[in-house]
Order: C-alpha cells, then sequence, then structure tokens
C-alpha cells in the first residue's frame, strides 16, 4: 500500500484479546490506525493512541476524526449487572455511530456475537442484539460480523477449560450432544481485515464465521479436543443446570466482577445449539478458515504452558 493509499482506521477494544491482534495486522498491513484506549500506551509506528472510553464523547470524535473506516470490536462480554451490558455495549455502540456520522467515516465495521441470535437467552446475547439494530439503521455503510466461541494464545476465556482438562474433567452443559462453532483468534482477525474495505457485496449484510468445520462440535467433541491439546484423556462431564447455578454463585463469591461463569452466561452455557448459519458465511473468495482446530487448540495449549498460564 503506497503511502498516498494509506487508510485510516479508527478501531476501539484494540487493548483486548481479539483487538490487539487486529492492530498488529492493521499495522503489518499499512494501515494508520487510530486506536482508542483508557490506558497509557506505549508508542508504536502505524497507531495514534486516543485516550477515552466508549462513554466519553469527546474522545470518539477525535477517535473518528480524519478515519476512513471504523473497526467496533469494544463490548462487555461479563458484567455484574444489566446495566454493564447494556451501557457497554448498547450505549457504547450507538455513541460510536454518532461520532462516525458526525466525523464523515462512511465504513463501519461492527463485531457482534453469535449470542445476539437468540437475545431471550442472556442480557449479553439481548444487548448485542440491540447494538446490531443499531449498525443496521445508522445509515453508515455497515457490515456486521458474528463470531462465535473465541479462543487461541491469550485467550482467558477458555483457560478455565484447560485447567480443568489438566485434571482430567471437562464439565459440559446438560445437553453434551449440543453442537458450537469456535473460531481462532489469527482466523477471525483475517476476516475482519477481508471485511474491512467497502465492497458492495457485504454493505448492509450480517455474517458469520467459524473453523469452517461442518456442522461445527459436539460439546464433548470439543472437551475430548482439548484433552488432546494437552495430551490427557478426559471425561466429558454433562452438568445439570441446577448445578451450574450454584457453581455461578461460588464463583461470584470467590472471584467477585473477575467470575467467569456468572447466572448470565449459565442459561447461554445451556443452549444446545451455537453453530453458525452456514449460509451467512464469509464469500469464500474473500476469506476462508485456515487454522484446523485440534492444531490451534494444541498451539494455545503450548503458549499457555509457555506464559506459566496452565
Amino acid at each position: 500500500m503506497t503511502h498516498t493509499q494509506r487508510k485510516t482506521v479508527a478501531i476501539t477494544g484494540a487493548t483486548g484479546f481479539v483487538g490487539s491482534r487486529m492492530l498488529d495486522l492493521l499495522v503489518r498491513e499499512g494501515y494508520e490506525a487510530k486506536a482508542l484506549t483508557r490506558r497509557r500506551q506505549d508508542v508504536r509506528p502505524g497507531v495514534q493512541w486516543v485516550a477515552g472510553a466508549l462513554d466519553d464523547s469527546k474522545s470518539l470524535d477525535q477517535l473518528c476524526a480524519g478515519a476512513d473506516m471504523v473497526l467496533h470490536i469494544a463490548g462487555v462480554v461479563n458484567a455484574a449487572d444489566r446495566s454493564g451490558f447494556e451501557s457497554g455495549n448498547v450505549a457504547g455502540t450507538l455513541a460510536m455511530v454518532e461520532a462516525a456520522k458526525q466525523d464523515g467515516a462512511r465504513r463501519f465495521l461492527h463485531v457482534s456475537s453469535l449470542a445476539a441470535t437468540q437475545p431471550q437467552l442472556s442480557v449479553y446475547g439481548e444487548t448485542k442484539a440491540k447494538a446490531e439494530k443499531i449498525v443496521a439503521t445508522s445509515g453508515l455503510d455497515w457490515t456486521i460480523v458474528r463470531p462465535p466461541a473465541v479462543y487461541g494464545p491469550g485467550d482467558r476465556e477458555f483457560l478455565d477449560l484447560f485447567k480443568m482438562a489438566r485434571l482430567g474433567f471437562v464439565p459440559l452443559p446438560p445437553d453434551a450432544d449440543g453442537r458450537l462453532s469456535v473460531i481462532h483468534v489469527e482466523d477471525l482477525c483475517c476476516a475482519l481485515f477481508a471485511a474491512l474495505p467497502q465492497q458492495d457485496d457485504l454493505t448492509a449484510g450480517i455474517f458469520e464465521v467459524d473453523d469452517g468445520l461442518a456442522g461445527g462440535w459436539t460439546q464433548a467433541g470439543f472437551a475430548q479436543a482439548i484433552g488432546w491439546a494437552i495430551g490427557k484423556k478426559i471425561s466429558a462431564v454433562g452438568m445439570p443446570k441446577s448445578l451450574l447455578r450454584l457453581g455461578a454463585g461460588a464463583d461470584r463469591l470467590l472471584r467477585g466482577d473477575k467470575a467467569k461463569l456468572t447466572r448470565d452466561r449459565v442459561n447461554y452455557f445451556c443452549h444446545d445449539d451455537w453453530t453458525i448459519d452456514p449460509a451467512k458465511r464469509l464469500p469464500v473468495e474473500l476469506w476462508q478458515p485456515r487454522i484446523e482446530t485440534g492444531q490451534g487448540l494444541k498451539d494455545t495449549a503450548g503458549w499457555y504452558r509457555q506464559n506459566d498460564w496452565l
């Protein structure tokens, strides 16, 4: 990309698990990035850090000024109550849409979640669905990408499952034959990168991405794959919903706001179909997943070990 063509991307969530890798990719591919951050960051070529947050409209104006495209990754996956989800996912998305319109950034790529397809199951899913509506009625040139469960080196969400697998068991939803789709963080970033520029067949489209495994994984099969990745034969144990609720209460007592198993999560954890809709895949000429999940899980386990997380 020559300097005259250098495009500027305004990005939220750039310090998080997905966003930080996305930022690396943008810089590597020659984009200029303007990245929102709450904390002081090291100076970095190709990146202009903008101090602020989704509830600070001045900082969002600064973020979107001069940007050709907006990539909205930031969101709240875990909150103590409804207001935490509402402010992060709904109000935050609305504020970003307003800033993009105000500052003339026409292209808006929004990272949603497969949870938005079942808004009745969790406050998280409900607020992600509301955010999608805000983007879809924005009048911008928008595209929405819904990832399923995202894993990879540096991820804290799957870490507990790897730790349990090391002990020889993985707790599963009540229906161990329930299915899920997953995607490696690098594959997700490549999909977002492919969907970022304005393209007619992506405008006003909602797309779902995964590892390419037809029909997704069974819960039990995915648990066994984690066991294989760390070299352990494991028992996959289906847990009744009542027990998971008790576990959520215990996790809240132990870890407070850092609890991973929340009451909100129990509801969607117990849903028996978290697979993507194959009809909503990105066009194959634009993007295809490259990382086979077994190998991806093995690499993730290796990273956890190297960094003393396991």
